[in-house]
């Protein structure tokens, strides 16, 4: 991350893709997330859910940002965060992530003028997945914390209806085989079987 930021000229844009750990541990990720916030305009995060870019079980986010020239005030002004993980499900098999999934954040996201954003989230709509934050709002968390979510996880509210145990019994078998594929290409590599 602070290589990407440093070879970035002011006005140069980013998009990294980072696991959830980032976002909320202390010491240099913390340092790391103030530095981030004053030198940029840290404007949008979206929080995906588990095995998208990483291993099954390891979350991952996409910042985007805009790099700016030294000042005494910081860049971001608000962070708008796009909460594409909680009540999503996606296996590489059976629900794989597709573009479509994703173009309510696309629509959110409006690059065409992102200066005027709408929220989908309010009191009156707690489900909306689109939401900002002000700087102060972040910089008062503790560390700086930038793993921000309001959405209720529908799997812990409503124990009764979980799915059926076979359905979850076959994501279960799922991600082990995948894990174990995983894991087979590391060796391979390792061995130098693959080249």
């Amino acid at each position: 991350m602070q290589h990407i930021h440093t070879i970035l000229k002011a006005g140069g844009q980013a998009a990294v893709v980072l696991p959830d750990n980032v976002l909320f541990e202390g010491g240099a990720g913390e340092v790391l997330r103030k530095k981030l916030l004053e030198t940029t305009d840290l404007h949008t995060i979206l929080r995906l859910p588990t095995g998208i870019f990483y291993a099954n079980g390891v979350k991952a986010n996409v910042l985007f940002f805009e790099a700016k020239p030294a000042a005494k005030e910081p860049w971001t002004k608000e962070v708008w965060i796009y909460d594409y993980r909680t009540n999503i499900h996606h296996t590489l098999k059976k629900n794989p992530l597709k573009f479509s999934d994703l173009e309510e954040f696309i629509q959110c996201y409006n690059t065409e003028d992102r200066f005027h954003r709408q929220e989908s989230w309010s009191e009156e709509t707690p489900e909306g997945r689109f939401r900002k934050f002000t700087y102060d709002e972040i910089v008062e968390r503790d560390k700086t914390n930038l793993d921000i979510f309001w959405l209720k996880d529908a799997s812990l509210a409503d124990l009764d209806n979980l799915p059926d145990p076979d359905i979850l019994a076959n994501e279960i078998i799922e991600n082990i085989e995948e894990s174990l594929e995983s894991f087979r290409e590391i060796m391979v590599v390792i061995n130098g079987d693959g080249e």
